[in-house]
């Protein structure tokens, strides 16, 4: 089976509070929320998991303390010599805004994305705002309907609850199994003993608890998807 390196890309950072990670746990404890973009090398296709946000968003003093740079989309791309245009593929984690507003930028890419999320980003419910109904309009979509293997080292996982079609990423590496989960989550959700937390904001608490749980369980290398030390590291493993 093929092998991998996932190289985290921080293209824009929030704060915010930490219970909208954990749910009923450390509400009133502000946080920094980085927006990723991973770079999956190793097989013949240049593939991303998501794509950030287009609005390039960085509060004063958070990439010092946070201990990584920020760049803009394109910019980020070139620091690993590629371009938009040179993506071939995109899978979304889900698709809420901070996760897919560049994605029309990349021209030639097909775009991974689960049925019934794609469905609810057309449709959204009133309770979800960060659904932009038109945002893949310009962008060739592929449909998934649950687990599936997309390439050879790389599979997608269901993973809903946070979102109706959350998909959590599975990456054959070196190191093992590291899974990007399909939820907005950090370290925090994963506690040392205990069952993992789930994600403070979600469509579904059941099922954003059973998701979180299956893939605590079913990854060697757990990269919760917005988790500030992810980028601090330029591959992983």
């Amino acid at each position: 089976m093929q092998q991998h390196t996932i190289h985290p890309l921080v293209v824009g950072i929030n704060e915010t509070d930490q219970g909208v990670m954990t749910y009923l746990r450390d509400y009133g404890k502000r946080i920094y929320l980085p927006i990723y973009v991973f770079y999956l090398k190793g097989g013949d296709k240049n593939i991303l998991i998501d794509t950030g946000l287009e609005q390039f968003m960085v509060p004063k003093g958070a990439e010092e303390e946070c201990g990584f740079q920020i760049l803009e989309f394109e910019d980020a791309l070139t620091t690993l010599g590629l371009k938009p245009e040179d993506i071939d593929i995109i899978i979304h984690t889900h698709l809420h805004n901070d996760h897919c507003e560049n994605d029309y930028k990349c021209t030639n890419a097909e775009v991974y994305v689960q049925k019934k999320e794609y469905a609810f980003l057309k449709e959204p419910h009133p309770v979800d705002h960060r659904y932009y109904p038109d945002i893949l309009d310009d962008v060739k979509v592929v449909e998934i309907d649950g687990d599936a293997n997309i390439a050879d080292g790389i599979d997608v996982i269901f993973s809903p609850g946070h979102t109706v079609g959350g998909q959590s990423v599975a990456v054959n590496t070196a190191g093992g199994r590291a899974v990007i989960t399909g939820f907005c989550c950090n370290a925090k959700n994963f506690p040392s003993a205990g069952p993992a937390i789930a994600p403070g904001v979600h469509i579904d608490l059941t099922e954003a608890y059973d998701s979180i749980q299956k893939i605590k369980e079913m990854a060697d290398i757990l990269i919760p998807l917005h988790d500030p030390c992810i980028g601090t590291r330029k591959s992983i493993p």
